[in-house]
């Protein structure tokens, strides 16, 4: 059977968990006991038995099992889709899966069908890379612009970025982005870890994952703040210790405080040099990331934040009112590869640069892909920007990751990198797979 005609024919979900809060991996000022976690879905059709599309998105626990409900809610819309409807006009089709009259009630393009809307999606980008046979970023970098463009929803954006804007930033890099495409595949593309200071770390194992980290070639260090201030400067006076004044330092706050609040309390830490402070206030405040940026300004420390930015919409707006100096995209809270590509646009636009959240379980592994396409075919440049990592979780992906000299590799196997590994998604199944069935007889989770 040709690809073109091929139909879905089943989409199985998973609540798939990792028990991180057991050693406060994930934890900040906000979210003290994650349990890194995911909605996994699997797109079958009827042309390859052996051919699937994997996606998911990420949560930290509990609630998962609500996303999984939302994910099976969508599947109306999916099975018995014809995939050459679907790829010949994304864009329509992303609209009709966020816009079903009923479910959008419950939040449109926003909160827990959103979340599921991204698992789904991201299934059906990693089955499109199969079937072309590329990698995600690669399958994106060939498209042409007005195929990509094809993929946008523009609806609620236009005052911002419309489809003659896309196509020209898109025209307007095609003849050199071949040579920024073989310049990733020698050199990779810059990343900042996030692994050596969680919230709930001691002392110890801080100072131990910063040597480590400075040995492994990394320049630029987040650290968690928000919890304490004298706390705060403890531990940021540590990391300066081991890191020293030359390399970079960012802070991220996970929503912890009020506006003028947050104003005071990096004036306290800005000793400490911060490239940035990350989700200073509720991720829904577009004039109180712009105060606040507006008053450290002469501090010379940005506003980071978009990895709780629910849509293109609230993007828009930050970039609007000029409340954000880096822009941190996130390939699950948004509505997958669709509205990351229109995102993208609209920071090249408004000369933001997109430095990806990457947090979570295969964040790393997706939002690699985003960027690889950002530099190639939008923003033609690499100043200022960074891809987040943390190092947990790799393992249970069939194509983890390569990070070099602080550099993600670009992928080279087809897919969007989605796919995990068969034993991982059996044995770390909520409630039912064996490894949580050996912590509830340990003890150390209850039976839900």
């Amino acid at each position: 059977m040709a690809t073109s005609e091929a139909v879905i024919t089943r989409m199985d979900v998973k609540d798939v968990r990792f028990p991180t809060s057991l050693e406060a991996h994930g934890s900040d000022a906000m979210h003290t006991d994650p349990d890194y976690s995911c909605a996994y879905v699997i797109i079958h059709t009827d042309a390859n038995d052996s051919l699937a599309g994997h996606g998911l998105t990420f949560t930290i626990g509990r609630g998962t099992e609500i996303v999984v409900l939302a994910c099976k809610t969508l599947s109306r819309l999916v099975i018995g889709q014809k995939l050459s409807d679907v790829y010949s006009d994304f864009g329509r089709y992303w609209r009709k899966l966020t816009s079903e009259s009923q479910l959008r009630w419950l939040g449109p393009e926003k909160g827990v069908m959103h979340l599921a809307t991204a698992a789904v999606l991201n299934a059906l980008w990693d089955l499109y890379a199969k079937l072309e046979n590329k990698p995600l970023w690669k399958l994106l970098v060939d498209m042409s612009p007005q195929e990509l463009v094809s993929c946008i929803d523009f609806r609620y954006i236009t005052d911002a970025l419309t489809k003659e804007d896309a196509l020209q930033m898109l025209q307007e890099n095609l003849s050199t982005k071949q040579t920024r495409e073989c310049e990733l595949l020698n050199t990779g593309y810059p990343a900042y870890t996030t692994s050596v200071a969680w919230l709930g770390y001691s002392d110890e194992t801080l100072s131990k994952l910063c040597e480590k980290a400075l040995k492994e070639g990394w320049s630029k260090f987040k650290v968690k703040v928000g919890a304490d201030l004298a706390d705060d400067k403890r531990r940021c006076a540590l990391i300066r210790k081991h890191i020293g004044w030359e390399r970079k330092m960012m802070m991220d706050a996970n929503q912890r405080w009020d506006v003028n609040e947050a104003i005071d309390y990096m004036k306290e830490l800005a000793e400490y040099k911060p490239w940035w402070i990350e989700e200073p206030t509720s991720p829904d405040d577009i004039l109180g990331h712009a105060a606040i940026a507006q008053a450290l300004s002469p501090l010379d420390i940005g506003v980071a934040t978009g990895e709780h930015a629910q849509n293109r919409v609230i993007f828009k707006q930050l970039l609007q009112a000029k409340a954000v100096k880096f822009c941190q995209i996130d390939s699950c809270r948004l509505g997958s590869v669709n509205e990351n590509l229109a995102v993208i646009m609209m920071a090249k636009k408004f000369g933001v640069p997109v430095c990806p959240h990457a947090g979570g379980v295969g964040l790393c592994e997706l939002v690699q892909h985003i960027s690889l396409f950002d530099y190639i075919c939008v923003s033609a440049s690499l100043e200022n920007r960074v891809i987040e990592y943390v190092d947990h979780l790799h393992e249970h992906f069939k194509y983890p990751v390569c990070i070099k000299n602080a550099c993600y590799m670009p992928p080279q196997n087809a897919g969007y990198s989605t796919e995990m590994i068969a034993k991982s998604i059996s044995d770390y199944e909520y409630p039912k797979g064996s490894a949580w069935q050996q912590l509830i007889m340990e003890g150390k989770f209850q039976t839900p």
